[in-house]
């Protein structure tokens, strides 16, 4: 494989690629010689045989193999690795964080929300996941390795210590034991490595979970899109909630680092209303702090935070980025008690700044109870969130072959674009692309920025009166043209 090639394995701070088919660029092979790198970097300044390595993977067709491939990796570099079969996310990344002897790093086998063709690679230590220049020293790396032998591990799975773990915070929170009785809670793991959440989890505090959906693997994920941040991949658990009259459902993505929520009124509880509501929670233990989203926010929720008296910071797209950035707030000794992505990624400070599906989840359900005593429902609590008319998203392919000068050309033809607009006017603070407050009949905002993963532009809209987003799209038709 080229430099190039394993160059393309790289997706912001993970690892992703095909990992099905004659054009499989991300194999059990290409991946235990990423490991092998991993577990060099892991390993610096200890002696061999010290380290130890956690390795999971959701129920993707691909993991198991893959799986195998990192083990076999590590191994190689003189690590101890340690298989957990299938696990979420953020049960991996609690291995370095927690136990008797926590873990010296973990590997998630993993696409995300992606279809079941990709998989890929994310890696943690007890500081966190890895960032974009670890990731491409990794791939550098890589390329120098030769395939590693195959090799055995020890077997210790994960998510019944994690499940333990929720269990405690709920009971703590609500001072029950079974604080969910009484309440039909549903939840669709997508055939993902969610559907723990269920069973290990919601029943044992008591909750109904008849009706709950896909919650046993499969790897195709035949039942839904994986991504929850997609209002059609939210239709079935809406309609279950609302055929059922459940109190709550709970959608998770394939590795549970995300969620969505649809409440008893089968109102979607999602991006812009999910920050709002999680901050909304966290605001009397929290005054004046900072809630840390990214960049594709609604102008609505600056004004919700701080009618709860906390701040807003609007900073990049990517959940690593926005959790950085909230941990960096903290050092400087502000209080960021909660990062979060509008995709459904979120990281709370009193749970190690994880990023955490599972766990915000939990965290909501104690607050059901809590309001439940004052006959209040979670959605409640955003009634107040103003929210646009109208939101789209279009992604502009980038043709040319150094697509990264194409991007930046677009962006500053857009500038200028705006300079000249009497209705336009640059956000304040740009921290990527840029972001453009739209004045006038068709008041709202847009932003053109690149994307994390692919050879596109993506421009997200918001208008706050009908017709808004198509008046902006004729306004910037002339950017776009061939």
């Amino acid at each position: 494989m080229t430099d190039s090639a394993w160059m393309k394995l790289k997706s912001g701070t993970d690892i992703r690629g095909t990992a099905m088919g004659e054009n499989a660029l991300l194999t059990p092979e290409t991946a235990g010689r990423i490991a092998h790198a991993f577990g060099e970097m892991v390993r610096q300044g200890r002696a061999a045989g010290s380290c130890t390595v956690t390795v999971g993977h959701d129920t993707r067709l691909t993991g198991p193999a893959l799986a195998q491939g990192v083990v076999n990796g590590l191994a190689a570099a003189g690590v101890c690795p340690v298989l957990a079969g299938v696990a979420t996310t953020p049960a991996m990344d609690l291995t370095c964080l927690t136990g008797p002897r926590p873990a010296d790093g973990a590997v998630m086998v993993t696409a995300s929300h992606h279809p079941k063709e990709k998989n890929g690679l994310k890696f943690y230590t007890p500081c966190g996941g890895l960032g974009g220049q670890e990731i491409t020293r990794l791939l550098t790396r890589a390329a120098e390795l030769p395939a590693p032998p195959p090799a055995k591990s020890l077997y210790r799975p994960v998510l019944h210590d994690y499940a333990a773990l929720l269990l405690e915070r709920v009971r703590r929170l609500t001072g029950r034991i079974r604080p969910l009785q009484g309440k039909r809670i549903l939840v669709d793991a997508g055939g993902g490595a969610g559907g723990f959440f269920a069973i290990d989890v919601l029943a044992p505090l008591g909750a109904d979970v008849r009706g709950s959906l896909r919650l046993s693997p499969d790897g195709t994920f035949s039942g839904r899109d994986p991504n929850p941040e997609k209002e059609e991949a939210l239709h079935g658990l809406r309609e279950a909630v609302c055929r059922q009259k459940a109190d709550l459902g709970i959608a998770f993505d394939p590795d549970g680092d995300r969620v969505a929520l649809v409440d008893r009124d089968g109102d979607l509880l999602h991006r812009n209303r999910l920050i709002a509501l999680v901050a909304a929670t966290l605001a009397e233990q929290n005054p004046g702090g900072v809630i840390v989203t990214d960049s594709v926010t609604s102008d609505g929720l600056p004004e919700f935070l701080a009618a709860h008296g906390l701040h807003h910071r609007r900073f990049k797209r990517g959940y690593k980025n926005v959790i950085d950035e909230a941990k960096r707030l903290c050092a400087q000794g502000l209080n960021a008690p909660l990062a979060m992505e509008t995709s459904g990624h979120a990281a709370l400070r009193e749970h190690w700044f994880l990023d955490d599906g599972a766990y915000l989840a939990a965290r909501l359900l104690a607050s059901l109870v809590l309001l439940d005593r004052e006959g209040k429902a979670l959605g409640d609590l955003v009634t107040s969130l103003r929210e646009p008319a109208e939101s789209a998203e279009r992604r502009i392919a980038l043709t040319e072959p150094d697509f990264h000068v194409q991007g930046s050309r677009l962006l500053k033809a857009l500038a200028e674009l705006v300079e000249r607009h009497p209705d336009f006017a640059p956000e304040t603070e740009n921290h990527e692309g840029l972001r453009v407050r739209v004045n006038g009949p068709h008041r709202g905002w847009f932003l053109l920025r690149a994307s994390l993963h692919d050879p596109v532009l993506v421009l997200n809209l918001e208008s706050d009166s009908e017709g808004g987003v198509r008046w902006m799209e004729q306004q910037l038709a002339s950017l776009f043209e061939a």
